[in-house]
């Protein structure tokens, strides 16, 4: 574990603070609050009648009509603006200080929905029950069905107001999560037949390709998967996280914590102090783009400058918590082939 702060954190609070993704800034797990809403070109008209939807708990959400009054995860929220649905709340991270869209948000207007919480372990459960919810949707990153940025101490309240729909995101590759997404968003009325949306579609499966060509002609190149604290530099396992295991599916070499690491960690990543980051070796770096995580050019450690991969330019960013729509899972995979292709072997 980190260290003493982030041991009296829940297993889902270091998770969110860093650990389970791709992991981020540790000692930033707290919270606040405020305002988004969505739309797109494929935007579609909810569908009449009965609506029902099994989700990836294995329950069966089941109502009078499709959901209107719509809240959902912050990430959640962006997908299914892609796909045209608007939500009318949202929870996670939304803004940044500066009062910009977090990169989780995507491409949706913060302005235009209510923000119930913006960090971890913020929800305000009194502005949820006067957006009279139909629906809450979030993801889940354990196989125990819990919500993602529910908080534990106010999660019963929650759960009396309106039914929820969980998006399993843990130990599966990314594929499987975005064509549940595509199927929730498809029972909510989005056009799948949109060119917006099926030509996301074709580019993501070419990104993939060109990604398992770079992989296949540069076998040598190892990729290590990093986020960054104040006091502590994490290096993810390529189990457990949706992208790393679709990439590592598709030949990537990854860089692996050790397993006593992992183990400690329930499988997610290895903490090293800055002074150690240089245990493992690498020739490209992914680096969490969370607004939680140090972000590489703000990294003042002159052992992480050091590295042979920084010092080559071999730096990319990495989506740690990918945005579930076509569209958004279409840049990282492309960034990782193009980083590949261009990589210079340094380790």
């Amino acid at each position: 574990m980190p260290n003493a702060t982030t041991a009296r954190l829940s297993r889902r609070g270091l998770l969110a603070a860093g650990g389970a993704l791709g992991l981020g800034a540790v000692l930033t797990a707290c919270g606040d609050d405020d305002a988004k809403d969505g739309g797109a070109d494929t935007k579609g008209a909810a569908k009449s009648g009965p609506w029902s939807f099994e989700d990836d708990r294995g329950t069966t959400l089941k109502l009078d009509e499709a959901p209107k009054n719509i809240v959902a995860f912050t990430g959640v929220a962006a997908a299914l603006y892609d796909y045209g649905i608007e939500v009318k709340g949202v929870f996670g991270p939304t803004t940044t200080k500066d009062g910009k869209a977090d990169v989780q948000a995507g491409d949706m207007d913060v302005s235009k929905v209510t923000v119930l919480g913006n960090v971890w372990d913020q929800f305000n459960v009194e502005k949820y029950a006067a957006l009279a919810p139909d629906v809450l949707i979030s993801t889940m990153f354990d196989d125990a069905g819990t919500l993602w940025y529910v908080p534990e101490a106010s999660k019963d309240k929650i759960a009396k107001l309106a039914p929820s729909v969980g998006i399993s995101v843990f130990d599966r590759q990314l594929t499987a999560p975005l064509q549940r997404m595509w199927e929730l968003a498809e029972s909510l009325g989005a056009d799948m037949t949109a060119a917006k949306v099926t030509e996301a579609k074709k580019r993501f499966e070419a990104a993939s390709e060109r990604l398992r060509k770079a992989a296949k002609a540069k076998p040598e190149i190892k990729v290590l998967v990093g986020s960054a604290s104040p006091e502590l530099f994490y290096v993810s396992g390529s189990n457990l996280s949706i992208d790393l295991e679709y990439f590592k599916a598709l030949g990537v070499n990854f860089v692996e914590p050790t397993e006593a690491a992992k183990k400690a960690t329930g499988g997610w990543f290895e903490s090293l102090s800055w002074e150690n980051v240089d245990k493992h070796k690498a020739d490209v770096i992914m680096m969490d783009d969370r607004s939680s995580a140090i972000q590489p050019a703000d990294i003042t450690e002159a052992t992480w400058k050091q590295l042979p991969a920084v010092k080559a330019g071999q730096v990319i960013a990495r989506s740690t918590e990918p945005i579930l729509s076509y569209d958004k899972c279409v840049a990282p995979v492309e960034a990782l082939a193009e980083a590949i292709e261009k990589a210079r072997k340094v380790s």
